[in-house]
């Protein structure tokens, strides 16, 4: 059987578009910068190291005709650019079997998914001039709790180490919070990143702060502050 190259040649533009709303420079400037200087320190290191110096907000999005409708509500940095992802795959309900169809959906699944979450925003640092994601992933009402989730989430993560957990409050919102290393094999480089998870009615909430390294992580860690003190469950 020929397999019409134009259906595949979507699918493969499909993925490779939502692969750079998921990664975006964290994939490719990520993973070009080389190791950061710093990211063979711990990863507690990076709250000790990071400014106490708050970000103005930039609104506040979550709630319903936002740019990200969520089941919580935080304050984005100010110049960061809120968008929604949609993690709707469906390639059109055409029926196909094509299997390069099922490899590209496989692709999108894997950026689309992590553990028990599914991608739902992403918060670009891009125009307030870093390089990174403040990401917020969302996922089906359970029995599980904040800590359970956030480990779930970071065991699906590969090459992830020296995490630390903890406990936070915030607004009478309470949850777990986690720092840690991870190791990318390929490109030989360690870096920090942080996370944070609650639980709510309509189910759990990851919000990830990643960055190109160490370095951007840390300059970026006012604006995971800013979310965190001002996160509201509905």
């Amino acid at each position: 059987m020929v397999v019409g190259v134009g259906p595949v040649r979507r699918r493969l533009a499909q993925v490779a578009l939502l692969a750079g709303v998921l990664t975006g420079c964290s994939g490719a400037a990520e993973g070009d910068a080389g190791t950061s200087s710093s990211a063979s320190a711990s990863a507690d290191a990076a709250s000790t190291s990071a400014s106490d110096t708050a970000v103005k907000s930039g609104g506040t999005i979550g709630a319903a005709g936002s740019a990200c409708p969520l089941p919580v509500t935080f304050d984005i940095a100010e110049d960061w650019k809120a968008k929604a992802i949609d993690a709707d795959t469906d390639d059109g309900g055409d029926g196909s079997a094509d299997p390069d169809n099922e490899l590209a959906q496989e692709i999108v699944d894997a950026l689309l998914h992590q553990g028990p979450v599914t991608a739902a925003c992403e918060v670009d640092a891009k125009p307030a001039g870093n390089i990174g994601f403040l990401r917020v992933w969302t996922g089906k009402p359970g029995d599980e709790d904040a800590r359970a989730v956030l480990e779930a989430f970071v065991a699906a993560e590969n090459g992830v180490s020296k995490a630390k957990y903890s406990a936070f409050e915030a607004g009478g919102v309470s949850g777990a919070e986690v720092k840690y290393l991870v190791t990318s094999k390929l490109l030989e480089e360690t870096k920090e990143e942080s996370a944070l998870a609650v639980t709510t009615k309509r189910g759990p909430v990851v919000i990830h702060l990643g960055g190109m390294d160490t370095d951007e992580h840390r300059e970026m860690l006012p604006a995971y502050e800013l979310a965190k003190r001002t996160l509201r469950t509905g």
